[in-house]
């Protein structure tokens, strides 16, 4: 029963990222931190390599429904895996202190993402401009270092700064493959032998796969507002549970 109970959290975490770019890291950490009772560290760790089937299952899933913008995906990758890889070697000292700080700056952009779905579309989707670098590269170190970001970092403040909805949540979902790859490969060499936790992990990346094609299917189909809606409630309720868990004990 506690292999199909991971199962099922791989699903609906995978189900949820894939259509909304992003919450498969914090869903993820969350219950194993809160239910299987792993260390920040070690979950996040886990979390990764579970991670690495379901991101190449779900990037392969938007690329064959042309989800993907190139030039997003390529300026994403390589800031994202220095990012990624410096995250992973900076959590073992000081990275849950981030935590507070990231939940408040999330919880901004769902309610800048809010706000722009009741305004006007643009008429041509934004371009990308130079600041893709260093969101990368912050994206893929506070994944690392909270065992979940990437997606709501990189997702949210694209498209609360303008960008086409559907082209970010697939070009940031095939990024990340390769950033967690990177990621998951610094942990194995820092601290973590993944063995003991194959259960774990198996249960994970077998409910992640059999969502990722229905994610990527949800995402092409559901229209621009109610998708932005729901990322941006998703962003501030996550985000608002965790801050009051972390000051209140909530």
């Amino acid at each position: 029963m506690t292999f199909v109970l991971y199962m099922i959290i791989g699903f609906v975490a995978q189900l949820i990222d894939g259509t909304m770019g992003m919450a498969y890291g914090v869903s993820c950490r969350t219950f194993l931190k809160s239910v299987a009772g792993l260390p920040s560290a070690l979950a996040s760790a886990v979390v990764h390599c579970s991670e690495i089937p379901t991101t190449l299952a779900s990037g392969i899933s938007h690329w064959r429904l042309k989800n993907i913008s190139k030039d997003i995906l390529w300026k994403l990758l390589i800031p994202g895996v220095i990012g990624g890889v410096l995250g992973a070697y900076f959590l073992s000292n000081v990275g849950d202190y981030l935590e507070p700080f990231i939940d408040v700056y999330l919880i901004i952009m769902g309610v800048v993402i809010l706000t722009r779905a009741f305004k006007k579309t643009r008429e041509k989707p934004r371009k990308v401009g130079a600041y893709i670098y260093p969101l990368g590269f912050a994206g893929g170190f506070l994944d690392a270092t909270g065992g979940g970001g990437w997606g709501p970092v990189v997702t949210s403040t694209m498209i609360a700064t303008g960008h086409d909805v559907k082209k970010t949540i697939g070009s940031v979902n095939t990024a990340e493959f390769i950033v967690t790859v990177a990621e998951t490969t610094a942990f194995a060499v820092l601290m973590v032998d993944f063995t003991s936790y194959l259960k774990i992990i198996l249960g994970l990346v077998i409910g992640g796969v059999i969502a990722s094609p229905i994610a990527a299917i949800l995402c092409k189909k559901i229209p621009v507002k109610p998708l932005m809606c729901t990322v941006g409630i998703l962003i501030i309720g996550l985000n608002v549970y965790n801050l009051l868990k972390l000051i209140i004990g909530f």
